[in-house]
């Protein structure tokens, strides 16, 4: 016997704090939005709610819900045509494991993976970090994450002091830590990466070297590296704090730029470092810029 009705309808031009609303109105236990197009999400910012271009909406209700009737009642709160609202019966399965199947080790470079606690990664020589997909953003899967993952692979911070600015789920820390780095400095403005980059250091044997700030003012000066893989509007705001941060000599490697925004981006860096491109990958570009002395 099914444990579930799923009606799934895409969002379009409705506001999705209406939609969920109808939906709980209609008996919902559980609404999700998803991306229907496979179009990546960066960071949001402070208090912003950032949805994909093309969303989808799914709700899950009680298996004895009348599909029809829900979709007609759908259709009228919202000004959908019911066809557009698909309905299916659902057997009950771990939720929280579900989505793990489709998650599985990644390597970037040589020897740097990012990996799934479930699976496990032979090479003794592997830097391995261990991360499961979660709330907080990053796991390697979008295309800026994986540039400077690459990027970390093939210069190794060995016994640096680094910077993650805008860490979410502090794969690049972790990346740091498990390639060298002496301490690691985390940032950002959502608690839940905070917290949830806490958990992934404490599950990667990585929290005695690093630490996470919930405050910018308090992250250290005179770092050697410093990563920010954020939005460009924010990288060029940000341009004379990093320079600050940074010692001379030391690097600012900088992701979550398309390859349109680059120019902007190397302009606004360009009276304090030399900057250079270090990656590009599916549209997204990667910067290396040298603090200058």
């Amino acid at each position: 016997m099914p444990d579930f009705l799923e009606l799934s309808f895409p969002l379009g031009a409705l506001a999705a704090q209406t939609a969920e609303a109808a939906c709980f109105a209609a008996g919902a236990s559980a609404v999700t939005l998803a991306d229907a197009a496979d179009e990546p999400v960066l960071e949001p910012l402070p208090g912003e709610l950032r949805l994909w271009p093309h969303t989808r909406l799914t709700a899950l209700f009680p298996a004895h819900a009348d599909a029809d009737g829900l979709r007609l009642a759908l259709a009228s709160a919202l000004g959908l045509e019911a066809r557009e609202i698909h309905a299916q019966r659902l057997a009950d399965r771990a939720w929280e494991r579900e989505w793990l199947r489709h998650f599985h080790a990644r390597r970037f470079g040589t020897r740097l993976w990012v990996c799934p606690r479930h699976e496990r990664i032979a090479d003794p020589q592997a830097a391995v970090v261990l991360l499961d997909p979660g709330l907080a953003f990053g796991t390697g899967t979008h295309a800026s994450t994986a540039l400077l993952l690459t990027w970390l692979d093939a210069h190794a911070p060995e016994d640096a002091t680094v910077i993650d600015y805008g860490c979410g789920s502090g794969v690049l820390a972790l990346a740091a830590g498990k390639l060298g780095a002496r301490r690691v400095h985390c940032f950002d403005i959502d608690p839940q990466a905070l917290l949830a980059t806490r958990e992934n250091a404490a599950a990667n044997a990585l929290a005695a070297r690093l630490e996470v700030h919930a405050a910018a003012g308090t992250l250290p000066a005179g770092v050697d590296l410093l990563l920010a893989n954020i939005l460009s509007g924010t990288l060029c705001a940000l341009a004379p704090q990093f320079a600050a941060q940074l010692r001379a000599g030391g690097t600012a490697v900088l992701g979550g730029i398309l390859e349109e925004q680059a120019a902007e981006v190397t302009a606004a860096y360009a009276p304090w470092f030399d900057v250079n491109r270090c990656g590009s990958r599916e549209g997204w570009v990667a910067l290396s810029a040298r603090r200058r002395a």
